[in-house]
């Protein structure tokens, strides 16, 4: 059975996300496309939500985000108690997000990287495994909320 990949963007991460879309596919993965469907402009939680609570329920188990600074994403799908999203610039931060953060979602920010990039920062994704060891500890503690 093919592994699906979710994904959700805004409209300034479209074409950056059928980028990414069409070469998972080429990879052998299914899709999720949570939307958007074009440059119109809309408002990211919309869709970064249908992502995050996904994920948080365990339908995926990992998935992809985009937006123009790849903030607003990242803050929206963070909100989910199972969702670990690292924002990823490089392909080393997406190889840390995962071997040390064991993160399950990846925000990319498509005003600031190539298409090359982000098909780097997907491959480390897809193909670094999480460490644990002392790294599961710490993930451990990330919803450990003190007040």
């Amino acid at each position: 059975m093919k592994e699906i990949i979710p994904m959700a963007c805004d409209h300034a991460g479209f074409e950056l996300k059928e980028v990414v879309k069409h070469y998972l596919e080429n990879k052998g993965f299914e899709v999720k496309d949570f939307g958007t469907y074009s440059t119109e402009s809309v408002d990211y939680p919309d869709f970064a939500h249908q992502l995050g609570s996904a994920i948080n329920k365990g339908e995926y188990r990992r998935g992809i985000v985009i937006c123009g600074s790849g903030n607003g994403v990242q803050m929206t799908v963070n909100k989910y108690p199972n969702v670990r999203c690292a924002l990823c610039w490089t392909a080393e931060i997406a190889h840390l997000g995962r071997q040390h953060n064991d993160c399950n979602v990846i925000s990319m920010p498509a005003r600031f990287i190539s298409k090359e990039t982000a098909l780097q920062i997907v491959e480390e994704f897809l193909n670094t495994s999480f460490e644990g060891g002392r790294h599961q500890r710490r993930v451990e503690k990330i919803n450990q909320i003190k007040n």
